[in-house]
């Protein structure tokens, strides 16, 4: 299975969510099949048939954590070292071309992207036009309104 790149921040958030399924979610949902099995007949128990699929989808959700996290490849960005480059785990300053106004995004793995947090997903079209540039170029990229243009005003490790 392919690495998935992951920043410190992000690691921790998938680490913690992993924690509350295993130690808090997974008890409950044990203790609703065992209540809901108590009241009889579970062919008609909507209570017991919904505490089983909580109970598959935080199965599933511990396992896909379980994978993600034994496959990634934790990037520190304050440890790198990109001359400037625009990279994983960098933080960027950038000016719209079309309308002047300056955004600053970092760039991160899939699981923990939140544009609100000015975090951008290494897949996204402007992460991928942005990576391998430096201060001072031009980014385009097709968005879905168009072509943008940014150009990397700075690009921080932090």
């Amino acid at each position: 299975m392919a690495k998935i790149p992951l920043t410190v921040s992000g690691a921790e958030l998938l680490r913690a969510e992993l924690q509350e399924l295993k130690a808090v979610q997974r008890p409950a949902i044990i203790s609703a099949i065992a209540e809901a099995r108590a009241h009889g007949d579970l062919s008609e128990n909507a209570e017991y048939a919904a505490a089983k699929e909580r109970q598959s989808f935080i199965e599933g959700r511990i396992a896909e954590l379980e994978g993600k996290l034994a496959n990634a490849q934790i990037i520190n960005p304050v440890l790198l070292d990109a001359d400037g480059r625009c990279v994983f785990g960098a933080t960027v300053d950038l000016e719209d071309m079309g309308n002047g106004e300056v955004v600053t995004y970092q760039i991160v793995g899939d699981d923990e992207a939140d544009i609100r947090q000015g975090k951008i997903s290494i897949s996204s079209p402007l992460a991928r036009a942005l990576i391998g540039k430096y201060a001072g170029d031009v980014a385009e990229f097709q968005a879905p309104a168009g072509v943008r243009e940014y150009e990397i005003l700075d690009v921080k490790y932090v």
